[in-house]
């Protein structure tokens, strides 16, 4: 006699494999926008062109997995990624810009800015570090010296990640528990959290005063961290008239014979011991 069946089990296996379903889904649709990007890395460095892409955001928003997905199959000299440590005291005696005018792109290459100039009107105003007035005058210059880059040829694009607070609560729990997300947790994440309204109100003046025509925020909902990088990948694809260009396979000829009066070094190396798992 077959024993009656446990709804509570059946509902579990099918949760289950619905997640499967759209893990294998998200990894095949990655790997063909993976390839896309290897396709405009060619394109960049053959026409010399100069991308810069800006990723701020709430704290725990999913940047770093994005930039990490972006980057992942491509060359580390195409693409940088820009994250810079807190100003040091020759910096802060520095025009604001000019730290960040330093990583902008030369021709052939896409600069990933893990956080950038927006700092000023983000973290450092609502932290107390800058003056209020400072930032505002900041937010209206801004638009000023994005037009500049881009009439210089560069494609400017920047993505604005949000999160709701209960995924951020959930997100900084995890990193709380886990030991290999704890170096993602910093005193700054807790302030971001315990301040979630003072960070909303200088987001939403920093989104409107510097949203133009020539570099317009777009906004990357991320609750759900696969389903934003398709999205975001996908647009940044879309965003930039790349084609695709000819790859000329090598011929790689044949090997050179081992020479007759070769000898083998037989001087002690040390090799990495192989471990039993």
């Amino acid at each position: 006699m077959n024993k009656a069946s446990d709804p509570g089990q059946e509902e579990l296996a099918s949760s289950r494999d619905s997640k499967k379903k759209k893990n294998k889904n998200y990894e095949k649709e990655i790997g063909k926008l993976q390839v896309e990007l290897a396709h405009l890395q060619a394109w960049i460095k053959s026409s010399g062109a100069r991308i810069v892409i800006i990723f701020e955001g709430r704290d725990a928003a999913g940047k770093g997995g994005m930039i990490k997905r972006i980057t992942e199959r491509v060359s580390p000299r195409v693409f940088r990624v820009v994250a810079l440590p807190a100003p040091n005291d020759r910096e802060k005696s520095q025009i604001y810009m000019q730290r960040y005018i330093a990583h902008l792109p030369a021709a052939g290459e896409v600069v990933i800015f893990d956080r950038s100039w927006y700092n000023r009107p983000g973290v450092e105003r609502v932290m107390g570090f800058v003056p209020d007035k400072r930032a505002r005058r900041f937010l209206e210059l801004t638009p000023r010296f994005e037009a500049a880059i881009v009439e210089s040829g560069i494609v400017l694009l920047k993505y604005f990640l949000t999160v709701s607070e209960e995924e951020q609560e959930r997100r900084f729990r995890r990193r709380i528990d886990d030991p290999m997300r704890q170096w993602k947790l910093s005193p700054m994440d807790v302030e971001s959290y315990r301040r979630w309204w003072d960070y909303s109100r200088a987001y939403d003046e920093m989104l409107r005063m510097t949203d133009s025509e020539h570099a317009p925020w777009w906004i990357v909902p991320s609750d759900d961290k696969k389903r934003a990088r398709i999205n975001c990948i996908s647009h940044i694809l879309k965003s930039i008239p790349y084609e695709r260009v000819k790859f000329d396979k090598p011929d790689l000829g044949k090997r050179q014979k081992r020479p007759a009066n070769y000898v083998e070094d037989e001087s002690v190396r040390h090799v990495v011991p192989d471990v039993v798992w």
